[in-house]
């Protein structure tokens, strides 16, 4: 199945206000009942674990509504982990609140360098072009101390079939075409590894998880 970049509706906010919160809500939803939350859950875990941390602090990019930044720092508290989260979005409309926000450029970050331990993004990667990625990933090493977190979708035929199969459910026109959309222009883990190979990155993990969810730790140190 061959990548195909197109245009999602959301990205242009090509609707009205009340489609753009029907669409967040469905995204909300979808990183709920998933794979989403749980994906960005485990690999915060594994780097506390790796790390021996009690204590991250994590920078999340594109984030929309802030939910699954925050259901995280929730749930790892019951495990003795605090997460102080700090969300970024290029539409101050999209970010929920519930937590630190901020209006900027995934491609140039407005941090200095090393100012988070962790800096990640969730349904984001697919909107790159490869070379977009590779930019957004060294912003991120620049950005954080310890890694770089991507919560993404794997392109694959049958997830395809699930997400046009699931459309009686998206309460959004914009989600039954972002949809779609954000599956066929999805990396596989293949392209993932490759295109990330031609960062600064001193190791990099890439994880299958439920329903085609792909969790990549970009390792700084």
């Amino acid at each position: 199945m061959k990548r195909i970049p197109i245009a999602e509706l959301l990205d242009s906010d090509a609707g009205t206000p009340d489609e753009v919160a029907a669409s967040l809500a469905d995204l909300r939803r979808i990183n709920r009942w998933f794979g989403g939350t749980h994906t960005t859950r485990r690999m915060v875990k594994q780097i506390a674990r790796t790390t021996n941390s009690a204590s991250l602090s994590l920078l999340e990019v594109a984030a929309g509504s802030g939910d699954v930044p925050r259901a995280t720092r929730d749930s790892l508290a019951g495990h003795g982990i605090r997460l102080d989260i700090t969300l970024l979005d290029r539409v101050a409309s999209h970010v929920g609140t519930g937590a630190r926000s901020i209006v900027g450029d995934a491609l140039a970050l407005p941090f200095r360098d090393a100012s988070f331990d962790l800096v990640g993004c969730g349904l984001f990667a697919h909107h790159l072009s490869p070379e977009q990625l590779v930019q957004f990933v060294t912003e991120g090493l620049r950005v954080c101390r310890r890694a770089v977190l991507i919560n993404d979708l794997i392109r694959h035929p049958v997830h395809l079939a699930m997400v046009y199969a699931g459309s009686p459910l998206y309460r959004s026109r914009l989600t039954r075409h972002d949809a779609p959309a954000s599956v066929r222009q999805a990396y596989t883990p293949r392209e993932m590894a490759e295109i990330l190979d031609q960062t600064a990155a001193v190791r990099i993990e890439i994880s299958r998880y439920y329903l085609f969810r792909m969790g990549v730790i970009v390792w700084k140190t």
